[in-house]
């Protein structure tokens, strides 16, 4: 009995610790909060578990890899731009790719996960998971913001 309760006391005391722990920065309050049932229900599955549970999608089954208009790509959890079709470049990688997000339109934050050191971005309005920023795209700023589609809408411009 006496196991049963340090046990016990040992997990509640471990729940209190994970929830005393402060919020990451760059987790900080976005301008738009939804509950995760809200983001549930306003957002397709696969659109949910890219934008609010950090999956990704399968290389090459975006459309938006071939899309070649003008025009700007939004975050489809909120949309707001992100992208200009001006920066996108086909990086052979299967996920829609660009050298440079609209200014002040991501943020960005360390991620360990899967073994792997990578600089996560997400959207800077609703703070939904898009994809990678990699050091490897091409001039003028080397960088490869690796996408996923399923994060992404595209709304073309007016010729």
């Amino acid at each position: 009995m006496l196991a049963r309760r340090h046990l016990l006391l040992g997990g509640a005391l471990g729940l209190m610790a994970t929830l005393a722990r402060p919020t990451p920065s760059w987790a900080a309050a976005f301008q738009i909060a939804f509950s995760d049932v809200q983001w549930r229900r306003r957002l397709s599955p696969d659109r949910y578990a890219v934008l609010r549970q950090s999956a990704t999608e399968p290389p090459y089954s975006s459309p938006l890899l071939g899309e070649h208009r003008r025009g700007t790509f939004a975050c489809a959890g909120c949309a707001r731009d992100l992208f200009s079709s001006a920066t996108k470049f086909d990086s052979g990688t299967g996920w829609p790719s660009f050298w440079a997000p609209l200014h002040g339109a991501v943020g960005t934050a360390q991620d360990g996960s899967h073994g792997m050191r990578r600089t996560a971005v997400h959207c800077g309005r609703c703070g939904g998971h898009l994809g990678h920023v990699f050091d490897d795209g091409p001039k003028p700023t080397r960088l490869r913001y690796c996408m996923n589609g399923l994060a992404l809408t595209f709304q073309p411009r007016a010729a």
